[in-house]
């Protein structure tokens, strides 16, 4: 090969190996999300955060006893008809059972007496009062019959006040209407049962639960992780994936002697009627540790090659896959010790996406 066609070649070579080798930041920076990619993606912001704990507890369902009732009778008697069964709901006047008793038929005869005591005192006054103008009686005589019309009056009032307040028919029927709205939740009483007056046991119980109350049972070793107002978030059986979000709002500071544990109480709005009393429950009681760390949404982090990853976002030409290291997962946060800075954008959905394109 003579020098001409050697320095050529040689020229040739060089400018082959200058095409083939790019600068490092060149090939990094070869990845540009598309806008239809970028659409796939949600994004979120690293965040400085208290980190949080949670406390798993087991108890029950159960009416807020300040919501239920206690139906009796006021009268004796026997039952006639029963209209509602245990679990039924009712409406506040509904008639729940009828019972046959002479004692309303005593309250109907008592009325009907005050009425006639009423009518008897109104023509008396008016005799006294035409006596006295005819001057054939005293002012004293007038007087009293004002007194005994008062007197009947306010005995008729009284009758009245109770017919009323215990809703009495006449006849000798007594009927046993619902309070308020709710649900039947314990009932006492069949047909022909005898009714006695001196009777302390209900005839119903009646729950509205409209709202109600999760009790839980706390262990001793957990007492001092439980605070007033912590969030909580409750399941059931019956509804797995419909979680009941609440707060503790009581903490009862005594211990079961049997159980050994202490009892919390949540309130739980209850619109649709789907919890019921005696449901088992579980009560997942979150609490503050007392420091802080950077917290990511949990699908935001990647598990690969036996250590974590999350892609962190600058812009549509840098995004960098940085390993992390997790504290603690709870439920859709994760807590980070290392790999991601406060106020950094890490990818929240879709994350595996972009680390497959990238890491392949």
């Amino acid at each position: 090969m003579n020098i001409k066609n050697y320095i050529q070649a040689s020229i040739l070579l060089i400018a082959l190996a200058s095409c083939n080798s790019k600068p490092v930041e060149e090939v990094n920076n070869a990845f540009s999300l598309s806008d239809e990619m970028a659409a796939q993606l949600e994004f979120k912001e690293a965040k400085l955060e208290n980190v949080k704990n949670e406390i798993r507890l087991f108890g029950k369902i159960d009416a807020d006893n300040n919501r239920i009732a206690e139906v009796n009778s006021i009268v004796s008697g026997v039952v006639k008809s029963i209209n509602v069964g245990l679990g039924d709901y009712v409406k506040q006047g509904q008639v729940l059972a009828v019972i046959q008793s002479s004692e309303v038929a005593s309250f109907q005869k008592e009325k009907l007496d005050a009425v006639n005591d009423v009518a008897i005192a109104e023509k008396n006054l008016q005799v006294a009062q035409d006596l006295f103008e005819g001057k054939l009686n005293s002012e004293k005589d007038l007087i009293l019959a004002k007194n005994e019309l008062a007197k009947a009056k306010t005995e008729l009032a009284r009758i009245n006040d109770i017919h009323s307040i215990y809703r009495l028919k006449d006849g000798s029927t007594y009927n046993i209407l619902a309070p308020f709205n709710g649900f039947i939740i314990n009932k006492d009483i069949t047909i022909n049962d005898q009714i006695k007056s001196d009777r302390s046991e209900p005839l119903f119980f009646i729950a509205d639960i409209k709202e109600i109350w999760a009790i839980a049972n706390v262990n001793e070793s957990d007492i001092a992780k439980i605070k007033t107002n912590y969030d909580v978030t409750i399941n059931t059986l019956a509804f797995p994936d419909h979680p009941y979000e609440g707060k503790i709002e009581k903490i009862y500071s005594v211990i079961d002697p049997e159980t050994k544990s202490m009892k919390i109480r949540v309130r739980i709005p209850n619109f649709d009627f789907r919890l019921k009393p005696q449901m088992n429950c579980t009560v997942n009681v979150r609490y503050d540790e007392g420091n802080k760390m950077v917290a990511v949404p949990a699908e935001a982090v990647i598990f690969d090659k036996n250590r974590y990853w999350t892609m962190v976002f600058k812009d549509k030409y840098h995004i960098e896959t940085r390993e992390v290291e997790v504290y603690k997962s709870l439920n859709d946060i994760s807590y980070l010790s290392s790999g991601v800075k406060e106020g950094e954008k890490v990818i929240s959905k879709g994350g595996l996406m972009i680390y497959n394109t990238l890491n392949d």
